[in-house]
């Protein structure tokens, strides 16, 4: 399916770095998308992009580039744990995002639920079958089913990322 260029008011392309500094005032939080198909090695990305769809049915979603290495891998499996990260987290965050055995010295179990990779030390963590997947221009929309999750550790601020920079929590009211 081809997707249509989208263009400004004025007619003119939309500068894809304008977009990325635009959007890049968002803060998001931090996940590691993890599977492990049969009988081979664990697959994982870094992902900014993990949300919560809907509660009933309970789905989630995230976007993965075309060009990720990892994806094939996730897809064939038909399932995945989102490892929410926490804020002392950053360099597992890296390793995840960079090239190479991503899982070498990562501390790690099967989830209950799908036998995906479940990463020592996150904040919490979400395991899914994959329900659907959806063309969005350079990136695919999946979704995943929950089948279980759980909070790993309470009280750990998350992993933030706004303006290409980590950042962690500051509250602003107290818990009530």
């Amino acid at each position: 399916m081809r997707v249509p260029t989208e263009q400004t008011r004025g007619g003119s392309l939309l500068d894809p770095a304008r977009l990325r500094h635009v959007l890049g005032h968002f803060c998001t939080g931090i996940a590691v998308v993890t599977a492990r198909e049969d009988g081979r090695p664990p697959v994982g990305f870094t992902c900014q992009s993990f949300v919560s769809l809907s509660l009933r049915p309970p789905l989630v979603s995230f976007s993965v580039s075309r060009s990720s290495r990892s994806w094939p891998g996730i897809q064939r499996a038909g399932r995945f744990c989102a490892n929410i990260l926490a804020a002392d987290q950053e360099t597992l965050c890296g390793r995840f995002a960079a090239d190479g055995d991503r899982f070498a010295g990562v501390e790690w179990w099967e989830s209950p639920g799908t036998g995906s990779p479940r990463l020592a030390g996150a904040l919490a963590w979400v395991d899914c079958t994959l329900e659907a997947v959806y063309p969005g221009g350079d990136h695919r929309i999946a979704v995943g089913r929950v089948q279980d999750l759980g909070v790993t550790a309470d009280g750990p601020d998350p992993l933030l990322f706004y303006q290409a920079r980590f950042h962690r929590a500051a509250p602003t009211t107290p818990r009530g």
